[in-house]
């Protein structure tokens, strides 16, 4: 870089905010340079169908899920980790964008980074840089979610040996060897959080005949998901629609109707681990078996994952601290040291991971 582009950089960068954002399918964090985490908030919009308008976003629009009038329509424009609605998609972004600036002085429009899935194509790539950019960003550069998770993780990714990081989201499971800054294999699953309670709703529709909302499976899920067994049964009260009647109908959930709901996608994931842990090679597997495999995202958080992918993996497992915000963590550290890290954001389609 010459000492003019390092001059015009060190300038725009004093009059811009960097802004790093993980675009989660659950929830988007959001990270403003030298500020932290400034937004934590649902990946829900609720537009006005009559006007095009943004009614609410975040948790206001969290809120209305199955509760508003026809012409309200309150839509998740991400599905499985990628941009399912390009359009709401931009115009959540320029609307956390904007919340995010405001309590900034920056006059020139920031610099943004994108956490995406390891498996994302080129398509789904673009959309997401053409919506950040549509929504006001001056540059937009991607990374990918198990190389930030294992940054906010503070793994040594950078030297040589083996990291392996799990990460459970909302929409996609991302799992990922990591070695000297890349990813040595990697596998990526439509099966995470919003898989497992999608599971519960087919559950108790077909165990009760009871219909239950996107907001009821949920919550049951945040209060009765686990994986292990428990001394002391848990139950929950839901209500939905009888299947049969139409009419109002309550059922008493317990944590063992939940534990059986969920032990296929569980399941799915354990041997999606076992698979990238097959094709890794053996010196960076010596290293794993050292340093063990690290769990990050709202799917560390079920009782009893770490211990199943243990007995399963044979292998030590470590929920990391904080999983939630491990990627927007790691994708904050990246901003605040952006030429160290530079060369690990993704350029262009060829510098993608290899999946499984």
């Amino acid at each position: 870089m010459s000492r003019f582009q390092s001059f015009v950089q060190t300038v725009f960068g004093s009059l811009s905010t960097d802004i790093g954002i993980d675009l989660g399918t659950a929830n988007t964090l959001v990270y403003v340079k030298g500020k932290g985490i400034v937004l934590n908030e649902p990946t829900i919009v609720a537009l006005n169908k009559k006007t095009g308008q943004l009614v609410a976003v975040g948790n206001e629009a969290k809120t209305m899920l199955g509760r508003t009038p026809p012409y309200v329509e309150v839509v998740r424009p991400l599905v499985d980790g990628v941009i399912s609605d390009f359009e709401v998609t931009e115009e959540m972004l320029a609307y956390l964008i904007g919340k995010a600036r405001s309590n900034t002085r920056s006059i020139i429009s920031p610099r943004v980074l994108i956490g995406v899935p390891s498996g994302i194509t080129s398509v789904e790539m673009r959309a997401a840089r053409d919506a950040a950019r549509n929504a006001g960003a001056r540059e937009v550069y991607l990374i990918e979610e198990p190389i930030a998770a294992a940054i906010g993780a503070k793994l040594p990714i950078h030297k040589p040996q083996g990291n392996m990081i799990i990460d459970i989201g909302g929409g996609t499971t991302d799992i990922a060897v990591i070695s000297l800054n890349g990813i040595v294999t990697a596998k990526n699953l439509r099966v995470a959080g919003d898989r497992l309670s999608q599971d519960i709703m087919t559950y108790i529709r077909d165990q009760f005949k009871v219909l239950v909302g996107d907001k009821t499976a949920e919550d049951t899920k945040m209060t009765l998901a686990s994986v292990e067994e428990h001394s002391e049964s848990k139950e929950l009260i839901v209500r939905g629609r009888d299947v049969v009647t139409g009419l109002p109908r309550e059922v008493v959930i317990t944590d063992t109707d939940v534990r059986e709901a969920i032990l296929g996608s569980i399941n799915t994931i354990v041997e999606s681990a076992r698979d990238v842990i097959e094709k890794t090679p053996p010196e960076v597997l010596a290293d794993i078996m050292q340093r063990g495999i690290h769990l990050a995202g709202g799917g560390a958080l079920i009782p009893g994952v770490a211990q199943l992918l243990e007995e399963v993996l044979k292998l030590p497992v470590v929920v990391v601290p904080d999983p939630l915000r491990a990627v927007v963590r790691g994708i904050g550290i990246v901003l605040e040291n952006f030429e160290l890290y530079e060369e690990l954001l993704i350029q262009n389609e060829e510098e993608l991971s290899p999946q499984l």
